[in-house]
């Protein structure tokens, strides 16, 4: 038998990035873009390439574009190590595993590099085979804490629990990653939103290749460290916002959000140094009327838009940026109905 799982890409609605500094974040999952591994038993372990790991190029140029897509090391090292932490997680827990092999491999569409979470999307799709496989259960709150230790500490990928979380639950949900809760039991207070109450909401990012980060990071990590109070009190700035977007959702005003998404970017245009690729795709966006935002840390936006006119403003304005633009579907697509005759 084999053991299919998926997970999905990812969009920070708000709160970005004090997810990372002890803040509150909103974030909802992107059916559109699918990571899948599959799993099945076999005499011995084995853990097959995708055509992200392959090492034969045609020419240099096209090795040099595999590397912009997808780095040096491609998606097996991130099974790999998803392996290794979930039988250390067992362990550690006292989980007896039966003595079974098996073969894994994956494929996924999720865009690289434009955050939206592509290789914690393998990471999630794994954990949820091999539990699966070995008939285990994690709780959610536990596996999104794995997903982000198999990236921190087995692979020393720099990474926040905002995205691991939404993979986990699906969905859309609310994150306080208070820093008492997060240093008594190693995770935050996650309330899941209903996916109804959000506004229309539309993704772009870049087709091609990915615009990246912010090219200069303003040594945010050792300021906030060193109490740094300009940090500090945007961290709370951008946790405040979440909490209020929360609010309007659940008070069943999600119309009114937008310019909270707009001012979680200008306070991130006051404090990093935002390239101008990233800064040219937000402000074209928000030209034809639309709020925007990023997903991450850079190379797509986020934002709310008001009717299919505008919408069509949106893909109008950003496919010639080398955009791709579209409606994130949050919620499971029911199968359609056969009648019986």
């Amino acid at each position: 038998m084999i053991i299919r799982s998926q997970s999905y890409a990812r969009a920070g609605l708000i709160g970005n990035p004090s997810d990372g500094y002890y803040g509150k974040t909103i974030s909802f999952i992107v059916r559109n873009y699918v990571a899948e591994v599959e799993l099945w038993e076999s005499p011995e372990i084995e853990i097959l390439p995708a055509a992200r790991d392959h090492s034969v190029f045609p020419s240099l140029s096209a090795l040099s574009r595999d590397v912009a897509w997808f780095g040096y090391y491609g998606g097996v090292r991130l099974l790999k190590a998803t392996v290794k932490r979930f039988y250390d997680y067992c362990v550690e827990c006292g989980i007896e595993l039966a003595d079974r092999n098996f073969t894994l491999r994956y494929q996924s569409d999720v865009p690289s590099q434009v955050g939206m979470a592509g290789s914690s999307a393998i990471i999630t799709a794994a954990l949820r085979a091999l539990m699966a496989f070995y008939g285990v259960t994690i709780p959610k709150a536990v596996q999104a804490k794995l997903i982000l230790s198999v990236e921190n500490d087995e692979l020393n990928i720099p990474a926040g629990l905002q995205d691991r979380v939404i993979q986990a639950y699906e969905g859309v949900v609310f994150m306080d990653f208070d820093r008492d809760t997060m240093e008594r039991q190693g995770y935050g207070i996650y309330e899941e939103l209903e996916p109804s109450l959000l506004p229309p909401l539309y993704i772009a990012f870049h087709d091609q290749l990915s615009e990246g980060t912010e090219v200069f990071h303003n040594d945010i990590r050792s300021r906030f460290n060193r109490g740094d109070q300009e940090v500090i009190d945007a961290m709370q700035e951008w946790a405040g916002l979440a909490q209020q977007t929360r609010d309007l959702l659940v008070a069943g005003r999600g119309e009114e959000i937008g310019p909270l998404l707009d001012a979680n970017f200008d306070l991130r245009k006051k404090l990093y140094r935002i390239s101008e690729g990233n800064l040219r795709m937000v402000e074209t966006a928000r030209a034809t009327g639309a709020t925007a935002k990023f997903t991450g840390s850079g190379g797509a936006i986020v934002g709310t838009y008001e009717d299919d006119a505008m919408f069509e403003r949106l893909v109008t304005s950003l496919e010639p940026l080398g955009m791709k633009v579209i409606r994130p579907q949050i919620e499971p697509v029911e199968p359609t109905q056969v009648p019986v005759s």
